[in-house]
C-alpha cells in the first residue's frame, strides 16, 4: 500500500532525492504543487549559484557547470532535466520564489558507490514508504568527515532560513536526510568553508557526450522533456518508456535493414531483460541491459537501432553561444560497461566488421548526408559487386547439381553397373531379391540468367510499395552482369557523404554485360503482373543458355513457364527456403554511391 505521510520539521518539508533519477523529478512535481513553498532550499554550493542557474535556464540543451580543484582535478556537473534539485529549480522560477543554495562547497569528496534501491518502486509502493525503507536500512553507516560538515552546514542554513515561519522545501540527496534531521535538534553554528570559487564556468555539452554521460537514458529524458512541455500527456512511466523505445527500434530495423522481430524473438527480448535486471538488483532493465538483451534475441543490428535511438537527445544547436565540451565517462568518474556492435555490413573479405560505436563517424547536422544526396550519377560499390557476382555463380552451380540429380533415375542392375550401385534403394527393395543401380543422365545446355526474388514487394490496399526503386544497372567490364533490380529508394539511410544503404527487394543477373535496355520502361514486358514476373520475363528474354534460375519463395507464374517454352529455355526453380537466411540476408544489402569519386573514401564509412 502505498503511503504519501510528508517528511517535515516545524515548517520546513523535506523532500530527498535520489540525484538524476526520473521517479524523484516526477515526486519533486507533485510535493512542490502539494505544499507550495514560499521559498526552496536545495543541495547546491552557493559557489556555484550563477552558473547552475544559467545552466537550469538553458534547458533543455544540456550544460556542464565545470571548474578545478586546487589538486589539478576537473569536477563537472551535468544540468540534466530528471534531477530532482533541477526540476525544484524550474518550477520555483516559474512561480517566482527564491532559491537557496545550502550546501557546503566540498572538495576532495571521496565517490560513493552505495548501492541504491531501484528508484521504480517508487511508483508501486509510494514516495514516502521508500524513502522510510531506505532510512531503516541505509542511515545509519559510517560517515566520511566531509559528509558530516555538509550536513551541519545546511542543517544551519536550514535553521536561520525557518526563523521567518515562511514555509520551505527542501530538495537534496537521501543518503543526508537522516543527518540533518537529527542536527536541526540542536542549535548548530555555520561551517567553516569556501565562501567564493574563481574559475567556474558554463559550457553547452556536445550531442555526441550526451550518449555517453547522461544518467538516464537520453531517450527517457527526451520523453521527460515532452511531459513537462505538454507534448506528452500522461507521466512517463520506465516500462512503458522502454515498450515505445523497442518499438522505435523495430520501426528503424525495419527501415534501414527492412528485418523485423517475430513475436518469439519480442518475447524472449522482454524475458532476457527482465532476468538481467532482476539478478543485478533492479526492477526495470536499463539502457546497458535493453542493448544486450537485443543483440541476444535478434542481432547486432537491432541492437544498433536501440542503441541509436536510446542515445538520441533530440534537444542540440549548432549555434550553443557557449563553448562546447565533449566528455568521457572516464571524466565524470562513471564505472561504464562498454559494448561493441559488429554489424552486418558486407565488404570483400566475408567476415564480421567490429564498429566501435565511439568511433562511428557520424554527420555534423542530422540529415546533413541525405541533403547532399544527388542521385544523378549513381554507381555501386566494387566489393559488393564481387560479392553479387559470385553468388549469382553459385546459384547457377546449385541449380545444375540439384536439376542433375532430378535427371538421374534409379533402375535395376541387368548388365551394366551404369554409374554405379544406389545403396539405398537396393537395401529398401531388398525383399525382392535385386541390386539398383544409378544411371546419370546428362543436363543439356547450361545456366544463363539468375532471377532471386527476396520480397514479391505487392502494393498494400493503398498501394503503397516497400521496394520502389528500379533501376538497371550495365556491368562495367566484362566480368560483371548485367543487372535489374527492384530496392528501398537510393537516399533514403546514408551511411557516409554520398553513401546510401538500399536493400533488394529482388534482382535479375544476365550475362554477358552491355546488352540490357531499361526493363521497368521497356513496352516488351508490360504483360508482367508484377515486379517478381517483369524480373523473369527479362531474365528468359536475354538469356542465351538454355536454362534460367529462378529463387523465389512462391514457384514462376504458368504465363512465364510458357514464355520459357515458346524461346526453348527452362526455368530452374529453387525455393529460397533451402538457402541459409543468413547468407540471403546479407545479399540484400547493398550501397549506392553519388559519383564514381564517392568509391575513393567508401571504404572508410562502409
Amino acid at each position: 500500500m502505498k503511503t504519501n505521510k510528508p517528511l517535515a520539521w516545524r515548517n520546513i518539508r523535506f523532500a530527498p532525492i535520489i540525484h538524476n533519477r526520473m521517479e524523484f523529478a516526477l515526486e519533486i512535481r507533485k510535493q512542490f504543487e502539494q505544499y507550495n513553498p514560499d521559498l526552496l532550499a536545495v543541495e547546491y554550493s552557493p559557489t556555484l549559484k550563477e552558473k547552475i542557474l544559467q545552466g537550469i535556464e538553458r534547458l533543455p540543451f544540456l550544460s556542464v557547470v565545470h571548474y578545478e580543484e586546487r589538486n589539478g582535478t576537473f569536477i563537472y556537473l551535468l544540468i540534466e532535466p530528471t534531477d530532482g534539485q533541477v526540476e525544484a529549480i524550474r518550477l520555483a522560477q516559474a512561480v517566482h520564489i527564491p532559491i537557496h543554495f545550502v550546501d557546503r562547497d566540498t572538495e576532495d569528496y571521496p565517490m560513493d558507490y552505495s548501492p541504491m534501491p531501484d528508484t521504480y518502486a517508487v511508483t508501486r509502493i509510494g514516495y514516502s514508504a521508500y524513502c522510510q525503507a531506505y532510512l531503516r536500512t541505509r542511515s545509519h553507516g559510517p560517515r566520511s568527515i566531509e559528509d558530516n560538515l555538509r550536513e551541519k552546514e545546511m542543517a544551519y542554513q536550514l535553521q536561520q532560513l525557518s526563523q521567518n515561519g515562511s514555509r520551505i522545501l527542501w530538495v537534496g540527496g537521501l543518503y543526508h536526510f537522516s543527518g540533518i534531521m537529527e542536527l536541526l535538534e540542536q542549535p548548530q553554528t555555520e561551517v567553516i568553508g569556501k565562501r567564493y570559487r574563481e574559475g567556474v564556468g558554463l559550457a553547452h555539452l556536445h550531442r555526441e557526450s550526451s550518449r555517453e554521460i547522461m544518467t538516464e537514458m537520453p531517450f527517457l529524458s527526451a520523453e521527460y522533456e515532452r511531459y513537462r512541455s505538454g507534448e506528452r500527456m500522461s507521466p512517463p512511466d520506465r516500462l512503458e518508456i522502454n515498450r515505445e523505445l523497442i518499438r522505435a527500434a523495430k520501426e528503424a530495423y525495419w527501415k534501414n535493414s527492412k528485418e523485423t522481430l517475430s513475436r518469439s524473438q519480442e518475447r524472449v527480448l522482454n524475458r532476457f531483460a527482465r532476468n538481467y535486471a532482476l539478478i543485478s538488483g533492479g526492477l526495470v532493465p536499463n539502457f546497458y541491459q535493453l542493448i544486450v538483451s537485443s543483440r541476444g534475441a535478434a542481432d547486432d543490428n537491432f541492437a544498433y537501432e536501440v542503441w541509436d535511438k536510446g542515445g538520441d537527445y533530440p534537444w542540440q544547436t549548432e549555434s550553443p553561444g557557449l563553448q562546447v565540451l565533449r566528455l568521457k565517462g572516464e571524466d565524470l568518474f562513471l564505472d561504464q560497461k562498454r559494448i561493441r556492435f559488429h554489424r552486418q555490413i558486407k565488404t570483400f573479405r566475408r567476415r564480421l566488421v567490429p564498429v566501435p560505436v565511439k568511433k562511428k563517424k557520424r554527420e555534423k547536422i542530422p540529415g546533413e548526408w541525405k541533403k547532399n544526396f544527388e542521385g544523378y550519377y549513381i554507381c555501386s560499390y566494387p566489393p559488393e559487386d564481387v560479392v553479387i557476382e559470385g553468388y549469382g555463380r553459385h546459384l547457377q552451380k546449385r541449380a545444375l547439381e540439384i536439376k542433375s540429380e532430378e535427371n538421374s533415375r534409379i533402375i535395376p542392375f541387368v548388365g551394366s553397373m551404369m554409374d554405379g550401385l544406389d545403396i539405398r534403394e537396393s537395401i529398401r527393395q531388398w525383399h525382392q531379391g535385386k541390386i539398383y543401380v544409378k544411371e546419370s543422365r546428362p543436363l543439356r545446355g547450361k545456366v544463363g540468367s539468375v532471377v532471386v526474388i527476396f520480397d514479391p514487394d505487392f502494393p498494400d490496399k493503398d498501394g503503397k510499395e516497400e521496394f520502389p526503386w528500379l533501376v538497371t544497372w550495365l556491368g562495367e567490364h566484362d566480368q560483371e552482369s548485367d543487372m535489374s533490380f527492384y530496392s528501398t529508394t537510393a537516399g533514403e539511410v546514408m551511411d557516409g557523404p554520398g553513401i546510401s544503404r538500399c536493400q533488394y527487394g529482388g534482382f535479375m543477373l544476365t550475362y554477358p554485360p552491355l546488352r540490357v535496355y531499361d526493363i521497368w520502361k521497356d513496352p516488351y514486358f508490360n504483360a508482367a503482373r508484377n515486379k517478381p514476373e517483369k524480373l523473369l520475363m527479362a531474365g528468359i528474354d536475354y538469356c542465351l543458355e538454355k536454362h534460367v534460375v529462378y529463387v523465389a519463395g512462391d514457384p514462376p507464374s504458368g504465363w512465364c513457364q510458357s514464355m520459357a517454352a515458346r524461346l526453348g529455355k527452362k526455368i530452374i526453380y529453387l525455393p529460397i527456403g533451402i538457402f541459409s537466411p543468413i547468407t540471403i540476408k546479407k545479399m540484400r544489402q547493398f550501397h549506392v554511391l553519388d559519383g564514381h569519386h564517392v568509391r575513393r573514401y567508401a571504404k572508410g564509412y562502409i
